[in-house]
This record gives C-alpha cells, sequence and structure tokens, in this order.
C-alpha cells in the first residue's frame, strides 16, 4: 500500500522530482533532463499507475489522492499529500488537475515483436509539436492502431504535455523509434507484410475514400503539420492517398487528417 505522507514545504527534498517542471531541464528529451514521466490528473496518473513504467511517488491535494486510494492501495510508493499553494509553488505553476505522478522509463519494444501482432501501425516523420503527437496517440487508442513508430524529427512522446494531451494513452500505445537510415528503415515494415501508404494532400493522390485499405496490413505515413512528408518519404512509400477537401482549404491538422485515416484503416477499432 502508498505510503501517504504529508508536505508542507515546496522546498521539501523528497518532492524534488515535481520542482519547476516548466523549466527546460525538466524536458526529458533535453541535455540535462532527467527522463522521468510526469503524468497529470486522476484519470491519466491512473493510466500511468495501470502502465508498464515503473512509478516512483504521487504528489497532490487530498481530495485527488482520495480519488485513486482504490489504486494507491496495491502500490508500495510514496505518495505526497500538500496543499494547492504548496504544491504550485514547487512545480512552478498552479494545477487544476490536483495530482501528479512521476515514474521511471520503460524499455522501448522490440520493433520485430511489435509488428508480428500489428495489423494497423502510424508512422512519423518530422512531428515536433508535442501537443500533436500526443493527440496522435490518443487517437490511435481511440481507434484500435496497433503501434505508434517515429522516425526523424519527432518529439518525445513521454514530455509531460504529450501524455497530457493524450490523456495518458501514449502509456498504453507502444511506440519506438526506427532505426537505421531513413526513410530505408521503411523496408522493415514491408518485411513484415504491411504495405507502407503516405498521407498527402497531393492532387494526385488516391482518394482516402476509395483507397480500401481495410482487410490488409497498413503503416500509414504521417508528416509534420506544415511541410508534410519529405519528398524521400513519398517516394518511398508503396502508396500515396488523400483525405478529399472542401475548396479554399489545403490540409488539415496532422492529428485530425490521421484520425480520419485511422478510421479509413481499422474500421473504428
Amino acid at each position: 500500500m502508498a505510503i501517504l505522507t504529508a508536505v508542507d514545504d515546496p522546498d521539501d527534498p523528497r518532492i524534488d522530482d515535481y520542482r519547476d517542471l516548466t523549466t527546460a531541464d525538466r524536458r526529458p528529451d533535453r541535455p540535462g533532463g532527467r527522463g522521468l514521466v510526469i503524468a497529470e490528473g486522476v484519470v491519466v496518473v491512473r493510466r500511468l499507475l495501470d502502465s508498464p513504467y515503473p512509478v516512483r511517488s504521487l504528489l497532490g491535494v487530498p481530495r485527488r489522492l482520495e480519488e485513486l486510494s482504490g489504486d494507491l492501495a496495491r502500490l508500495d510508493v510514496p505518495a505526497y499529500a500538500t496543499d494547492a499553494d504548496t504544491m504550485a509553488r514547487a512545480v512552478g505553476f498552479h494545477l487544476n488537475r490536483g495530482v501528479l505522478a512521476v515514474a521511471d522509463r520503460a524499455a522501448a519494444p522490440d520493433l520485430t515483436g511489435l509488428l508480428a501482432g500489428a495489423r494497423s501501425v502510424a508512422v512519423c516523420e518530422g512531428v515536433g509539436d508535442h501537443e500533436n503527437l500526443g493527440s496522435l496517440f490518443r487517437n490511435a487508442a481511440a481507434l484500435g492502431v496497433d503501434a505508434l513508430l517515429l522516425g526523424p524529427g519527432c518529439s518525445d512522446p513521454l514530455y509531460r504535455r504529450s501524455v497530457r494531451v493524450s490523456m495518458g494513452h501514449v502509456l498504453r500505445v507502444p511506440f519506438t523509434r526506427l532505426a537505421g537510415g531513413w526513410p530505408a528503415s521503411l523496408d522493415t515494415l514491408r518485411d513484415a507484410g504491411f504495405s507502407v501508404v503516405a498521407l498527402t494532400p497531393a492532387p494526385d493522390a488516391e482518394p482516402l475514400a476509395t483507397a480500401n485499405l481495410t482487410g490488409e496490413k497498413v503503416a500509414l505515413l504521417l508528416g509534420a503539420e506544415g511541410p508534410g512528408l519529405t519528398d524521400e518519404a513519398l517516394a518511398a512509400a508503396d502508396r500515396r492517398v488523400r483525405i478529399p477537401m472542401a475548396g479554399g482549404v489545403d490540409s488539415l491538422n496532422v492529428a485530425t487528417a490521421a484520425a480520419v485515416a485511422f478510421h479509413a484503416v481499422t474500421g473504428g477499432g
């Protein structure tokens, strides 16, 4: 059972894992970052507690920790109870959600094993916006995409903002980074039986509605919002598909476009 301890000093060293979360050196993907996984709010914290990431501790106001009492009963980690002001002074901002949890990272899954059990995966190139990446994970979880694979230029899915925007689904949808040269590493997917399908607004691409992507193993290739996929990635795809749009609109937010494509690939989960 989690050990509940009262904390009334924002400088208490026992809550150092939560200190100054807005500063650059708290980014796990930056030099000096500690690589910790940070969950915010009861829903996301609960998903962290149910994930393979080893939980270090929790920090929250008593009311939120009480909501998690059933989950805490099966844990053997510290849970620090404090008031909202002390918590805000420690973390560097007022946290409306009232509870945080911190965990160490888990090992990334083996790509071969991950692909062996998958029917649909998303492959991201250059998705550097943390919120877009978090939304991609949430959409993947909702629509039954089995995994996300990260190509060059992608941000860290375990950064606090990505975890929050994903509603904690980044903690349950498997992901790993593609090793080797890009886009040559896409050959690994073809070798595993996947068709590599690039999503692009190019007018000569197949309309998504008639591409008939259900029933086959699909690796959906997604690029950064704005520039989209590089020419090299587009050339490496087996097929290119587009989402037809009304006149005067040339593109969608990458997470929105991905959700439409995910539904076409999986049939909705």
